[in-house]
């Protein structure tokens, strides 16, 4: 039996949900903070290291409540060797996660990453969506995209 989800009573009044993190596997933490901190231009808010694993906190100055935690690929540090490969494996694969960055600029943006070494998956091109974006992989092999939204 398929269980449906309602829609709320819009009478009780509205919830004001925001963003607040997301999470991103490296399994280099210094690689990644070379491409995220000195290429994109995120700041770092954080950097936490706990049982032998650590956790970077990045975001944008422009969205000071929005942040980008730079995670072990399995922060687990009762995982089985098996699933530590398992887990690096899809991370070399880039099958984990990827996140979607917004630009005013879609080609510039792409120039100054691809002249930082960017691995490019995909070159700047108008969507039939409404947004010129280009791809890379981060030097974990996540997916990034950069987005403009065309007038």
């Amino acid at each position: 039996m398929e269980k449906r989800i309602r829609a709320p009573d819009r009478s009780v009044g509205r919830m004001d949900i925001t963003l607040s993190q997301c999470f991103i596997a490296v399994d280099d933490h210094d690689r990644a903070l070379a491409f995220y901190r000195d290429v994109l231009g995120l700041e770092v808010r954080n950097d936490v290291g706990f049982e032998g694993m650590r956790w970077v906190t990045v975001g944008s100055p422009s969205q000071p409540g929005v942040n980008i935690v730079l995670e072990p690929p399995l922060a687990d540090p009762n995982a089985s060797p098996a699933d530590r490969q398992a887990m690096a494996e899809l991370l070399a694969k880039g099958l984990l996660r990827g996140v979607i960055f917004a630009t005013d600029d879609c080609d510039a943006t792409f120039e100054r990453i691809r002249a930082a070494g960017g691995e490019v998956l995909q070159e700047p091109v108008d969507q039939p969506y409404g947004v010129r974006d280009c791809a890379f992989r981060d030097p974990a092999g996540n997916m990034l995209r950069f987005t403009q939204a065309r007038s």
